[in-house]
């Protein structure tokens, strides 16, 4: 292979940097189409500003297409540790080209990133060089050990419950029991797997944590500056080497538990934001390519995203980008799925229109990640695909028609029912089950909450005409009176049974169990402190509520009949007090009867009063009917272990206002 000094010719394949063992020297391979010179940088473990090594790469024998690469033998490398680039074209932002050869630049494809002491924001954003105040890569290990067998990924189906988590807010209270140097890490969400076990949940939602500007006031992670990074300073040694162990290691332990890993990515904006943003890496390295412009204006990024810069997903380049990123999380980290913030941004062509028929990148990501698990949040700021609409046809979906429905329903508004009824059923009308469709039920990921918005506790805390939320009578967490205390503990017993007992995946929020408060923030994406943190003490507190999750998603589980990927069918109907479901603007009931025979399942009769005044509602005389939860009664009777349930020797059932009534078949003591 032809020699420039210190390196050789290398290879456009793969992009990033890597150790070639048979060739004894690291291969770095950049994309960048309109650059007109590259230099490589190598630096050591102390000085951040002067390189140890500056090996340009020279054209034509370190230039494939629009991919610069070089070969930089094992002896010129030694001493270094981190890496970086520069790189060299055109500034002319009226066509959308942003070089500077002054700055330090970070490879899109590193695996892991290193922040110098000095690291500055305001020196990326500054002119002139911003060197030793720049992130750097880190070069890889030259031989790895033989990886060891990991254990076997869990795969759950109508058993899958999801716990959207924030890994530092999830540990970082001192009274999560968590060893101190653990605490806000990786490693504290392993120190709560029996926690995690004993709740029942079967996957966790990270939010994101892939590697994202520290000190931003970005808590939950929704600025992303490396794809291919765990985020160091969620580590307890805080180093990218160390997340990276860390990080499988905790993916390891929680398959180990029988739970699923699912990711929160942000594959629609970067950290480096739109105009006066910082030049981290993608802007310097090629503007063009990565990030979407303005047609009219290319000097201006287009904002779908809100963040001031959409990347280009509709750019074969920032495609390969993504779909190496997830493939890598996927298989060398071990990761079971991923849930893509503003995925309706994947849907964008070159001139900004929508192709809500096969964007190329919803089918590379559909075709190359099969075997995972895949989840969009369906819209973005100028564009809604719930449902159908979405161009990704496998894909599950977060519900926000599921989340409104039952926040409406639930605090009181009429003309609710038919759509209860829907959503219950699995939302059809979104997720058509018709021989052409043939929709999954298992696609619509119900929730009541999730991080963006008021958690469970405070939509019973808190009025709030936006978040369809009602306080009870009483404003606030502070000096609420008995009565509105007992009205809250059951309105979130009624939120957590129509969750559970609905068609469709389950979703809720780490603390909702314990009803942990946010003191009504419905924005917290910048609170880092016991505003997110979860408060563990409520645990002991509300111990009656984690009580009743608990024994809820034990229940779902135990029955494949309600959460099956298909719909009910013959073997559901619906039902109101007396006869018929009332469907009219003033009803505020519903009853529905599932039947278990068909699966071997028993069967089960819930009626739902979300009226202010108690109603009366007929009973099946098919079956002997057991009590098994009714939410209007005190903790233990609110819930009993099947075992334990009510034997009713009667007619009809009298449910108290606001609540929700279980019932199984089968003879037992008479209540």
């Amino acid at each position: 292979m032809t020699s420039n000094g210190g390196s050789l010719e290398g290879k456009p394949w793969p992009l990033g940097c890597s150790w070639n063992e048979l060739q004894q020297g690291y291969n770095f391979a950049l994309y960048s189409r309109d650059a007109t010179s590259v230099t490589l940088l190598l630096f050591g473990e102390r000085d951040f500003v002067t390189p140890l090594r500056v090996l340009p790469f020279a054209f034509p024998l370190n230039k494939t297409g629009r991919v610069w690469h070089q070969q930089v033998r094992a002896a010129t490398v030694n001493g270094a540790k981190y890496y970086a680039y520069q790189v060299d074209g055109p500034y002319q932002p009226n066509l959308g080209q942003r070089f500077d050869r002054d700055k330090i630049l970070l490879d899109p494809y590193a695996r892991g990133v290193f922040f110098p002491p000095a690291f500055s924001r305001e020196a990326a954003i500054a002119p002139g060089s911003n060197a030793g105040r720049a992130p750097l890569g880190v070069l890889p290990e030259r031989l790895l050990a033989p990886a060891s067998a990991r254990p076997q990924a869990p795969r759950h189906g109508h058993d899958l419950i999801i716990y959207e988590m924030h890994v530092r807010g999830f540990t970082r209270r001192a009274n999560s029991d968590v060893a101190e140097n653990d605490r806000g890490t990786y490693a504290g969400v392993v120190a709560k797997i029996p926690y995690l076990k004993s709740l029942g949940v079967t996957a966790v939602e990270l939010l994101p944590v892939q590697q994202f500007e520290p000190g931003l006031g970005n808590y939950w992670g929704y600025m992303t500056l490396n794809f291919f990074s765990p985020h160091a300073q969620y580590s307890v040694d805080g180093t990218p080497q160390g997340a990276l162990l860390e990080f499988r290691w905790m993916v390891d332990e929680l398959h180990k538990a029988g739970i699923e890993v699912l990711l929160d990515v942000v594959y629609n904006h970067t950290s480096e934001m739109g105009n006066g943003g910082p030049t981290y890496s993608f802007r310097g390295i090629d503007n063009l390519t990565y990030y979407a412009l303005s047609p009219t204006d290319p000097s201006d990024y287009v904002n779908f995203s809100g963040c001031g810069n959409d990347l280009r997903t509709a750019h074969p380049a920032v495609r390969l980008l993504v779909v190496d990123s997830l493939r890598y999380w996927a298989t060398s980290i071990g990761v079971d799925g991923f849930r893509f913030d503003l995925a309706s941004i994947f849907a964008r062509n070159e001139d900004g229109t929508l192709n809500c028929d096969d964007p190329p990148i919803i089918s590379e990501i559909s075709s190359d990640l099969a075997d995972v698990r895949l989840i969009a949040e369906p819209w973005d700021t100028g564009t809604y695909m719930m449902g159908h609409a979405f161009p990704g046809k496998s894909w599950c979906q977060w519900n926000d028609h599921f989340r409104d429905t039952m926040r409406s329903f639930v605090k009181g508004d009429g003309g609710l029912v038919a759509d209860l009824m829907t959503r219950l059923y699995g939302s059809t009308d979104l997720f058509p089950d018709t021989v052409i469709d043939a929709d999954r039920r298992s696609q619509s990921i119900n929730f009541i909450d999730c991080h963006d918005g008021l958690n469970l506790c405070d939509l019973v805390s808190y009025t709030n005409d936006t978040q369809h939320s009602w306080n009870g009578g009483y404003e606030g967490g502070q000096g609420v009176p008995a009565n509105v205390a007992a009205l809250r503990k059951r309105q979130v017993r009624n939120f957590c049974s129509l969750l559970m007992l609905a068609n469709g995946v389950p979703m809720f929020v780490a603390g909702d169990e314990f009803m942990h408060t946010q003191r009504g923030n419905a924005n917290a994406y910048d609170q880092d402190n016991e505003t997110t943190w979860l408060d563990w003490d409520l645990a002991a507190t509300n111990a009656d509520i984690l009580r009743f999750f608990k024994m809820m998603i034990a229940f779902r589980k135990a029955h494949p009949i309600i959460g099956r990927s298909t719909g009910w069918g013959r073997d559901c109907s619906w039902h109101g007090t007396r006869g018929d479901p009332d469907l009219s603007n003033a009803s505020h009931a519903i009853a529905l009867h599932l039947r278990g025979a068909a699966s071997g399942d028993i069967d089960i009769y819930v009626m739902i009063n979300a009226y202010w005044e108690s109603l009366s509602f007929d009973l099946p005389g098919s079956s002997r009917w057991r009590r098994l939860v009714d939410t209007s009664l005190a903790s233990p009777m609110d819930i009993v272990a099947e075992t334990d349930a009510v034997s009713l020797d009667r007619a009809a059932y009298e449910l108290g206002p606001r609540s929700t009534v279980v019932l199984i078949s089968g003879a037992g003591a008479v209540a």
